[in-house]
């Protein structure tokens, strides 16, 4: 290999049942580089990742690393991780019934006794460094995501690395805690580390890169230096034509809400066994709004509770002005209610079922168990949604686990639009997504008000926000802190008020 290349990887090619996953890609990563990987939901990004790896084998092609004067083939994450390979996924890889400690050191070792006392202060002297806020000693389920995503980073850092890949990493965390992480990666790119960056935040992926490589549809589209690669430039790399659709959003927003009756739901006084402390909330026929806030503001504890996904200890419920008991998932169903949860994986799909059943599977508990749907039903429904909302898959049989993380949340939207809802929660429906598919949900979101569905929309990006709601409300310390419309909807003024300030100018 040249002199200052840390990995080279030529004319990969991978093949799954039904569906070219990579053709002919090269991937060429700089020894001290930032190197981001981009392109729409199933353009190949975590499949080249996952042959680098070893968790998939390559169907053919060549893969060099620094150090080792041949052609190498990795056959486990183990023997990557010897070879100076370190991989942090999208979906949290750890084990949550251990402590925090055990997780960042567990398989890093072959001993037959552990220094528990040893490895738990060297745990803490890692987490003090990174600035990570959780005991050594905490059990890993009982952080927040944001947390275990660090303690996954933090994991891989502390190993001997040569190549560190960053598969989605900033997708749970706030600003803050990205801010720590781009100043540890800075300090690792000026060691030497070659990063490998997975995003899909345009601004994120411009403020630390300094190349960025575009796959699209499985193939090579190009390499191209940060600095000289225009925005616009780099999102018609990853969709394959020019995107002007972001444009018309802000006009499409907010032309069908119905004030003149009932709102379509009503809460006061709601409150949870889950965090949601006290708060009053209504969304009229037609209108988008939203829960905005930093990380942990209680966002989704407060969607959670309008659902009756956790138990509900105080308040009162009305649907179309008429009192209801909402006390579980089935009975918000049972109104018209849908939700899309933050995490998909955990709360979303069922990996080992189809994606034909996924999409079922809320209409089939309304329906009763007792009463499975004919298959031909169940083809003609399922078939309808997957040509609707495009989900790229090789047949509907196929396992839901097998596509791609846009096409998942594709697959669980398909379920509740299915059911008809009269009220739709989305949570972070965008995230971890690419831009392309993103704007498509956006889309989505604005023709359901225009047919007079309401929605709830909840992204941590701002700008998706003003983009797609027409009401705002602001949450502080999982409190309602402040409701934003019209000419005040603007991100000074969302920051303004987060932090419980008076915005100037704005």
């Amino acid at each position: 290999m040249q002199e200052g290349i840390v990995l080279s990887m030529h004319r990969i090619c991978k093949a799954f049942p039904g569906v070219r996953a990579l053709q002919n890609v090269d991937f060429t990563l700089r020894k001290g580089e930032i190197h981001a990987l981009m392109g729409e939901n199933g353009a190949g990004k975590s499949t080249l990742i996952k042959v680098l790896t070893g968790v998939y084998p390559k169907d053919s092609g060549q893969v060099y690393i620094s150090g080792i004067n041949r052609e190498i083939t990795v056959k486990s994450p183990q023997e990557a991780q010897n070879l100076g390979i370190s991989t942090v996924y999208q979906e949290i890889m750890l084990c949550p019934n251990l402590t925090v400690a055990e997780n960042m050191f567990i398989g890093r070792g072959n001993y037959r006794f552990v220094n528990w006392r040893s490895m738990e202060e060297k745990a803490t002297e890692i987490l003090t460094k990174l600035n990570i806020p959780v005991r050594a000693t905490q059990q890993l389920v009982a952080c927040s995501l944001a947390v275990q995503q660090m303690v996954a980073i933090a994991r891989s850092v502390d190993m001997d690395c040569k190549v560190l890949i960053l598969d989605e990493p900033t997708s749970s965390l706030d600003e803050s805690e990205v801010a720590k992480l781009f100043s540890l990666m800075r300090e690792l790119k000026s060691r030497g580390v070659g990063i490998i960056f997975i995003t899909h935040f345009l601004e994120q992926a411009y403020e630390i890169s300094d190349r960025i490589t575009v796959l699209r549809n499985g193939e090579l589209v190009g390499e191209f230096e940060v600095e000289k690669l225009p925005r616009i430039e780099l999102v018609t790399k990853m969709m394959g034509k020019a995107l002007d659709d972001i444009s018309e959003l802000q006009n499409r927003k907010a032309s069908n809400i119905n004030t003149d009756t009932a709102p379509v739901f009503e809460a006061s006084g709601l409150s949870s066994a889950g965090g949601a402390r006290t708060f009053d909330f209504k969304i009229h026929k037609g209108e988008v709004n939203g829960f905005t806030g930093l990380l942990g503001s209680g966002r989704s504890e407060s969607v959670r509770a309008i659902f009756g996904a956790d138990k509900i200890t105080g308040g009162s419920v009305k649907v179309e002005g008429k009192n209801v008991r909402i006390t579980k998932p089935k009975d918000a169903m049972k109104h018209g209610i849908g939700y899309l949860p933050e995490d998909r994986k955990q709360d979303g799909i069922v990996e080992d079922l189809s994606v034909r059943e996924n999409i079922l599977l809320a209409l089939q508990v309304m329906k009763g168990f007792f009463r499975p749907f004919s298959k031909a039903e169940a083809e003609a429904f399922a078939d309808e949604y997957i040509r609707l909302l495009g989900i790229k898959t090789a047949s509907a049989d196929t396992p839901i686990k097998s596509l791609s993380g846009g096409n998942q949340q594709k697959a669980i939207l398909a379920r509740w639009l299915l059911t008809n809802p009269k009220y739709l929660i989305l949570d972070e429906p965008t995230r971890g997504i690419d831009v392309g598919t993103k704007v498509e949900i956006q889309k989505l979101v604005l023709k359901l008000a225009e047919e007079g569905v309401s929605v709830t929309f909840i992204s941590s990006e701002i700008e998706e926000m003003l983009r797609t709601c027409s009401r705002l409300i602001v949450m502080r310390d999982r409190k309602i802190v402040g409701e934003l419309t019209g000419d005040d909807m603007t991100q000074l003024k969302i920051m303004h008020t987060i932090a419980g300030e008076a915005a100037q100018n704005g």
